[in-house]
């Protein structure tokens, strides 16, 4: 256990669900809106602390997101929920911010190939792009940066550590204090993720740092587990496991939100999050989407269920 984790003592952990954006994304049958909206407005009431409720980017380009701006305004907002949106450019946060959302999720590679195939620019010119949107937001809402491929690219393989310290160190001197580290395709292995979250936390222990893991290979959990060993205390995930990177090669599910949160509340950890509310939301996820899901807690039921004893 790092030495970052052991200088903390039982903090409260934050769960942030981004079904229904980087879950959503992929699906080739479109959810209709009003569907969406109650899908979102059931995962405010589980105690989930944010939920990215939708992307601002172009309808040909992500077509399952297309409603965004509905979506957003439809909403019911609960005062501890924030309700974030991705936003690929200007363009997209001025959208954003005209529907009301509480954040601003930037994005970035940290590998130049998936940069190029996720966003059709260099790293370079994403660093720019950043500076416009946080120019055009004016401060108003927050703004958190999301730097995907952080220990390995599909395209390029292992990501130096070193490049994404220098990407962050150029996010920190935008004066963005929140940032989110994404194993994109699952492709980390938890010795990656907590040598990599150590150096981070080391190097900027205030930055609000949130882990955004894909079970692609089975390791999401372990990396959950990594990072909250580092001290990272906010989580992306996804309920029933939904989601993968539209450009990303073999990325499957993000890790999944109620197995996540039974892990934690295994281990005595306090999320503040309802799992009997949250499994009741996953098990309507299939028909929503017309296909099974690979999460498990809602098929097997928590680790505290008991069997009768045979006959």
């Amino acid at each position: 256990m790092s030495e970052h984790r052991r200088m903390q003592s039982a903090p409260r952990l934050f769960i942030q669900e981004v079904a229904p954006r980087d879950g959503l994304q992929i699906e080739l049958a479109f959810v209709p809106t009003a569907r969406k909206i109650d899908f979102i407005n059931g995962l405010s009431r589980t105690g989930v602390s944010k939920i990215e409720v939708t992307s601002f980017t172009s309808p040909k380009a992500i077509p399952a997101l297309a409603d965004a701006d509905a979506v957003m305004r439809g909403i019911e907002r609960l005062p501890n929920v924030i309700y974030a949106a991705l936003v690929p450019n200007v363009r997209g946060a001025i959208r954003a911010l005209a529907a009301g959302a509480d954040e601003l999720n930037i994005v970035m590679s940290a590998s130049e190939a998936h940069n190029f195939a996720n966003l059709r620019m260099t790293m370079d010119q994403s660093l720019g792009q950043f500076r416009e949107i946080i120019s055009a937001a004016g401060g108003r809402p927050a703004i958190n940066a999301s730097l995907s491929t952080t220990c390995v690219c599909p395209l390029q393989g292992d990501v130096p550590a070193a490049r994404v310290m220098e990407i962050i160190a150029q996010f920190v001197g935008m004066n963005i204090t929140q940032v989110t580290l994404c194993d994109t395709t699952g492709m980390a292995n938890p010795a990656q993720v907590q040598r990599l979250f150590d150096a981070v936390l080391t190097r900027w222990p205030k930055l609000l740092l949130t882990a955004h893991f894909h079970d692609t290979r089975g390791l999401g959990l372990a990396n959950a587990l990594a990072a909250f060993q580092s001290g990272v205390t906010h989580f992306d995930a996804s309920v029933g496991g939904l989601g993968g990177c539209p450009f990303a090669p073999g990325a499957s599910g993000n890790v999944c939100t109620e197995d996540l949160v039974h892990m934690f509340d295994a281990m005595g950890q306090q999320t503040g999050v309802h799992l009997g509310r949250l499994v009741s939301v996953a098990r309507h996820v299939p028909d929503m989407v017309g296909h099974d899901l690979p999460g498990q807690l809602m098929k097997s039921g928590p680790a505290t269920r008991r069997y009768p004893m045979p006959a």
